[in-house]
């Protein structure tokens, strides 16, 4: 399984806004497509920022190309997010799940 890691942030008062976005529409359109298992949105308050990882979670590589082309390294950025972030990185990191476990009855 491979994980696929982005990070951005947004002033604290669009937060919200941005969670909403995320989850409600990219989250919801990933769950549609072949090979992914799933997605994770973290996110971090500071004082002048609230910073966000995506974490998504698929079978392999290839899936992640009929995601995100055949450059997986670029951060693939909705224009709608793009409106709503301060700050965010241009690329992506993959990452090989060596080892994961949940609590009965749950998934990752």
């Amino acid at each position: 399984m491979i994980t696929r890691i982005w990070r951005g942030e947004t002033r604290p008062e669009n937060a919200d806004a941005y969670q909403s976005f995320v989850t409600s529409h990219v989250f919801t359109a990933l769950t549609k497509l072949d090979g992914h298992r799933g997605a994770y949105l973290l996110r971090r308050a500071e004082a002048a920022r609230v910073e966000f990882l995506a974490v998504t979670l698929w079978d392999s590589l290839e899936s992640v190309c009929a995601f995100a082309g055949d450059e997986i390294e670029t951060a693939v950025i909705e224009p709608e997010a793009r409106a709503i972030l301060s700050s965010f990185d241009e690329f992506v990191r993959h990452y090989d799940v060596a080892y994961g476990k949940c609590s009965a009855g749950e998934t990752p």
